[in-house]
This record gives structure tokens, sequence and C-alpha cells, in this order.
């Protein structure tokens, strides 16, 4: 039986990267969105709850974790995160991996990891595709969202992998920095030429 073409999607903050994500689900493809599945995951009767709760307790209540509470605990603390992500990330694997046999006969299907550099999660994928744009106008984005701050973009932009480098370790730019209709005809031109490479 034939599998799918697997793209991973990621791309630095205030990239672009879910109005990509947007664009490919209106072609039909299948977007697999870690980022929401942690959500749903620690939100409110999520399965994880239990877990977090007794590794940091106080951290978790009726509407799920509450994420201030539970990043004052582990935000500057390696060995913290390192418990909170052994918890999470098994759980996020099942979650694709269902994710995967439910899209088994699609001729190309996508994993929006966020952090695919930075937590080195490629493996599995047949091609990454980098969501970018140029650096004023990641600034302009980002400062314009509710809470940010120039130290807070900077404090964020300091853990990431630089755009540039996530630019050159990937089979496809998709550029964000130019008028949507062109980076949608990007898209669409990225999904036809990957479609084709659906494999035996």
């Amino acid at each position: 039986m034939s599998h799918p073409f697997i793209l991973g999607l990621t791309g630095s903050i205030g990239m672009g990267k879910s109005a990509v994500a947007m664009m490919l689900r209106e072609l039909g493809v299948p977007v697999f969105d870690a980022d929401a599945v942690v959500h749903r995951l620690q939100g409110p009767r999520g399965v994880l709850l239990c877990a977090i709760e007794a590794a940091f307790p106080g951290t978790t209540g009726l509407d799920g974790v509450d994420r201030q509470a539970l990043g004052a605990q582990v935000f500057g603390n390696a060995e913290a995160l390192a418990r909170l992500e052994a918890i999470v990330h098994p759980a996020v694997a099942d979650e694709r991996a269902t994710f995967l046999l439910e899209h088994a006969g699609q001729p190309l299907i996508v994993f929006d990891i966020p952090l695919l550099y930075e937590k080195g999660h490629g493996a599995g994928l047949d091609a990454v595709a980098v969501v970018s744009a140029p650096a004023e106008m990641q600034r302009m984005r980002v400062l314009a969202r509710p809470g940010m701050s120039p130290e807070k973009f900077a404090q964020i932009l300091s853990l990431q992998v630089p755009d540039a480098e996530k630019r050159a370790h990937a089979d496809h730019v998709i550029d964000t920095g130019v008028t949507l209709a062109q980076t949608r005809a990007q898209v669409a031109a990225l999904v036809d030429a990957l479609r084709q490479k659906k494999h035996p």
C-alpha cells in the first residue's frame, strides 16, 4: 500500500506559519497541528492533567492547565522542563501516529511543528518547508500581538534557531513577505509538486 508524502512545516514566531497551515487545509491537505494537540491534551478534562498535576502541584484546575502557573515552574528550569516534556511528548507522538493512520490513503500530509529544528523533531519527515519573511516584517507582526514587548520578543527569538539557519536546512521555503495571493500561489505550487511524489 502506498503511504503519504510527509511534509514538516515550521517557522519562527511571526513568520506566518498559521496562515500557511490554513492555506494547506483549504487545498484539502490534512495538517497535524502539534500545538493544538497539546492545548487539547492539557485543556478541560485533558488526558494529561493528572500526570501534570502530580509532577507540578497546583498547576491544573477545571479549565485545564494554568499555563501561567506551569510556566512559572518550568521557565528557566531545564530539569523541570525535561520532566514536563517527558509527559507531553509521548502523548503527542501517539496522536501523530493515529493521525498518520487516519490519513494513510492521502498523497500528502503536513506535520505543523513549531520547534522542529529546536527540538529535533524531524524524524520520519520526507521534507521540511520553512515559512519565512523579512526580519522587519516579522518584528512588526509580533509586536502587534497583545501582551508582547520588545524584551519578550527578544527572549523568544533567543530560544529559536535563527531564520537564516532554518532556511538553509529547509527543502522548501515559503515566503510570506509578499501579498497573500502570492503566498497562496507558492503553497498551491508546492502542494501540486509534492502530491506527485506519493510513495509507492
